[in-house]
């Protein structure tokens, strides 16, 4: 790109530009400029939202050889742990802030690996334009979006996109420093049993049959050893939604893996997956089985309370005006 159409570009797009140029014989120096234009009293609406749910789907499988080819599960990952932070008795952690942008909150071990998720969505943010071998413009293709509602916009993106169900998105986030991070601590221990888990999720306002739900997202994803010490997917589908955690919890036998690693669970004719502590722990519990079965035997249930426990979780804490509308977006799959 030239600078005549670097500067055309400017002109017809809100801009935030950063110039880093490279110069001498054998050094470098950085010199950063950053400047917005036309943002004024620039009000976004659903469309300009709609328009950073699309760049995020178009990047989820941009690397095919990244997990099992989608961005999806670590999307939905960093928006609920940025989210499950919160304190109904304090009224602090949950989504407003994006603390973990910084530390202490972004090295927390349960936020292990989550900088791969952050990475992902600040590309979507700003897009870089290479002009020559000295000089690169990164430029802010959507610069009026906080990272608190874009992390959250992004885990909504994901399920979606991955034949989950539509759920709602209400914009209003502000971004925080890190002296408004939650401490550590608050995410849950996935070693621990059913009690572990009502502490945890009925300090944010959860009920037995919202946990189960909450629980699963775990349709989708995998562990990795270098980040929380487990390894394997839950399902056979990592990276498509459906309800085939539960059927897989309540249809098979899993007994504990025998292995170096933390405890966990392999299945008898399913020995490719894996089971949490926390995740047995619901067919154990005699409360939250009956809800684990329930959404076994109906797919369409769980995506229904599934889509609802999980707007709850996105919202929590978050001071939204009262003027402020919910909206939904159209899978760019649909």
């Amino acid at each position: 790109m030239s600078a005549t159409q670097f500067q055309n570009y400017l002109a017809s797009s809100w801009a935030a530009v950063l110039y880093l140029a490279a110069i001498g014989a054998g050094g470098y120096y950085l010199c950063a400029k950053h400047a917005l234009l036309g943002l004024g009293n620039f009000k976004p609406t659903k469309e300009d939202y709609q328009k950073v749910y699309n760049e995020i789907a178009s990047r989820l499988e941009e690397d095919y050889h990244y997990d099992d080819g989608s961005y999806g599960p670590i999307l939905v990952r960093l928006a609920w742990h940025a989210s499950g932070t919160y304190d109904t008795e304090t009224n602090t952690g949950g989504s407003n802030g994006a603390t973990m942008r910084v530390c202490p909150e972004s090295s927390h071990g349960a936020n292990a690996g989550l900088d791969i998720a952050r990475n992902f969505l600040e590309d979507v943010k700003t897009d870089s334009f290479p002009d020559n071998d000295l000089l690169i413009y990164e430029v802010a293709k959507f610069p009026w979006i906080t990272y608190a509602d874009l992390w959250i916009l992004g885990g909504v993106a994901a399920i979606q996109e991955m034949e989950g169900p539509i759920v709602p998105f209400r914009p209003g986030r502000k971004d925080r420093d890190s002296t408004f991070s939650p401490p550590d601590g608050r995410l849950p221990d996935a070693s621990q049993g059913a009690q572990h888990l009502r502490n945890i999720f009925h300090r944010m306002g959860f009920n037995d049959q919202e946990i189960v739900a909450l629980s699963g997202a775990h349709s989708l994803g995998r562990c990795h050893p270098d980040r929380l010490g487990f390894e394997g997917p839950w399902t056979y589908t990592p990276s498509s939604f459906s309800n085939q955690y539960y059927v897989m919890l309540t249809s098979d036998f899993w007994k504990v893996r025998n292995w170096d690693g933390p405890r966990q669970f392999q299945g008898s004719s399913s020995q490719t997956l894996m089971m949490l502590p926390t995740d047995l722990a619901l067919v154990q519990d005699e409360i939250m089985r009956p809800w684990v079965e329930k959404y076994a035997n109906d797919s369409s249930l769980f995506f229904h309370d599934f889509s609802k426990v999980l707007l709850k979780l996105f919202e929590l804490g978050v001071p939204f005006e009262k003027s402020t509308e919910r909206w939904t977006f159209t899978p760019t799959q649909a």
